[in-house]
């Protein structure tokens, strides 16, 4: 049993990639052909120029290239202000989300959570 090289066998791995290629591009084109046909027959049935199809076209990907996806909105995190610090550790919370072990601890012991509030030291 003869083995083949490396180079042997990519020659005949891409020569079997180019004729799928030349076959995709066979079908695209026969897929295609009575897509644009419809499209064609609507326009006229419905009295609709190239130019109306241009510049709908051009409204719907300006800024954008036609065949890149859209991106979701960029958004941007606000930064919250810290209602509550730990008088010793210096430790703060936002009060959202779940409650840090120190508030919690406190709580425990009897504490108000209302000591622990910014606005109750600067007031």
């Amino acid at each position: 049993m003869t083995r083949t090289s490396y180079n042997t066998e990519k020659s005949r791995l891409e020569k079997e990639m180019a004729k799928l290629q030349k076959k995709i591009q066979t079908l695209q084109a026969k897929e295609r052909k009575p897509k644009v046909a419809e499209i064609v027959r609507a326009m006229r049935e419905y009295d609709i120029s190239p130019e109306e199809i241009a510049a709908a076209f051009n409204r719907k990907t300006a800024g954008r290239a036609p065949s890149a996806p859209r991106k979701a909105a960029a958004t941007t995190k606000r930064v919250i202000a810290p209602k509550y610090r730990h008088p010793e550790t210096q430790a703060t919370w936002t009060g959202r989300g779940k409650a840090p072990r120190w508030i919690t601890d406190a709580e425990a012991a009897g504490t108000s959570r209302d000591a622990f509030l910014i606005a109750a030291e600067s007031a």
